[in-house]
């Protein structure tokens, strides 16, 4: 008897191969539709439509003659996506959606449609893979980079668990993106030549300030530039030791802070809550040799601080914290006891490449201090830590 599986069906040309991949190895196909987002506000003109997403979906499985069917997963995505990007935005932070799209939706609420209809196993497009192996008798579900490197997606699934990987199937996660795309040209799929989706999990390429305008109102504040030569504090510049206090991991974990004294007023803005750390565009702020980044955002005081060019000494910084309760091992045989410090390679942010970087684990959490200083560290985003190609965990940057 075949094994059943059901397939995410997005309308794009990765979970199209995909779904051919599957049936090509033997497997009952299903194809699964998810409706994740109803409202457009902010949405982008010109940006692919749900209307356009199931036609294609469906003329897909036509196509390579398995079922189609869809399912509208609106409620929980507003609930557990939506509703916690805005409050994190409002609290200063910057959420990555598409992390908790995969945690809180495809592998959750998805999975769960799949069991209703009596599968246990689920496929999806991503362009990663999983190997199982047995560890002291005990069956664990490896998270690996996909094979190639310019398309890893494995960073997106970083807050998955092990009863969530069990069930996965990662049909191209051994495939590029150029091999996918080719293949689906010799296949005839409607998708071949379609473009990638971009912008946020299921909703799309979005004006952010617009689609936060739902929930967050604009609110007039300062727009303050912090000169290069302020006084950064050195310590995050050092290497840290072995033996080194919380203290010390604290200032060095840190951000730089500034106080509404410092600096020089240069503009307004519409809202602190609509800024990210490293971020360029909307400040909308001219007569600088060099464009400006936003340094720090103080919700609090609704302002944000920028610096005069991408080198500027208070977009980079040396560490950060993971706080205890939102440590996450997705090998939790591998999970790292108090007092214990380990090398990994760490990422901060998907397609960036990995950076070497000492974990010490302590009473507060999880201390991250990198070999190189790291540009750009934004509260809210996630830190993943790998050893070789396999994903080991991750955290919530606290600060």
């Amino acid at each position: 008897m075949k094994k059943k599986v059901v397939i995410g069906l997005s309308g794009g040309v990765d979970s199209s191969v995909a779904a051919w991949v599957l049936k090509e190895q033997g497997y009952d196909v299903t194809g699964l539709f998810m409706k994740n987002w109803h409202d457009t506000t902010g949405v982008l003109e010109g940006d692919c439509t749900y209307e356009d997403d199931i036609m294609f979906a469906e003329m897909v499985a036509e196509k390579i003659g398995i079922p189609f069917l869809s399912v509208d997963l609106s409620g929980p995505y507003k609930r557990r996506v939506v509703d916690y990007m805005f409050s994190e935005y409002e609290a200063g932070r910057t959420p990555n959606p598409d992390i908790l799209c995969n945690r809180e939706i495809k592998f959750d609420s998805f999975v769960k449609e799949a069991h209703n209809m009596g599968i246990k196993l689920v496929a999806t497009g991503h362009y990663c893979r999983k190997e199982t192996v047995f560890v002291n008798r005990r069956m664990i579900h490896r998270l690996l980079a996909g094979e190639d490197p310019k398309k890893d997606q494995s960073y997106f699934l970083c807050q998955v668990t092990q009863d969530q990987l069990a069930g996965a199937v990662f049909p191209i996660g051994n495939m590029t993106k150029a091999e996918v795309r080719e293949l689906a040209a010799q296949l005839k799929l409607p998708t071949a030549t379609r473009k990638d989706s971009q912008g946020i999990c299921f909703i799309g390429k979005v004006d952010l300030p617009t689609f936060l305008q739902q929930q967050l109102k604009p609110r007039t504040g300062r727009t303050v530039i912090i000169p290069a030569g302020w006084d950064f504090p050195a310590y995050g510049r050092g290497l840290p030791e072995d033996g080194i206090s919380d203290e010390r991991l604290g200032e060095m974990s840190g951000p730089y802070t500034y106080n509404p004294g410092c600096g020089l007023t240069i503009g307004k803005h519409n809202g602190a809550h609509y800024f990210t750390v490293g971020q360029r565009k909307g400040i909308n702020i001219g007569g600088y040799k060099e464009p400006l980044f936003v340094l720090s955002v103080d919700s609090n005081n609704n302002i944000i601080y920028v610096g005069e060019g991408q080198n500027h000494p208070g977009l980079h910084r040396k560490g950060l914290l993971v706080k205890e309760e939102d440590i996450h091992w997705i090998r939790p045989d591998m999970s790292m006891k108090k007092g214990e410090i380990r090398e990994y390679d760490v990422r901060i942010r998907y397609r960036q490449a990995l950076e070497k970087a000492k974990l010490y684990r302590r009473e507060g959490g999880m201390y991250i201090i990198f070999d190189k200083l790291q540009r750009g560290i934004a509260p809210g985003q996630f830190a993943a830590w790998y050893a070789g190609d396999e994903l080991l965990g991750s955290g919530v940057i606290s600060s």
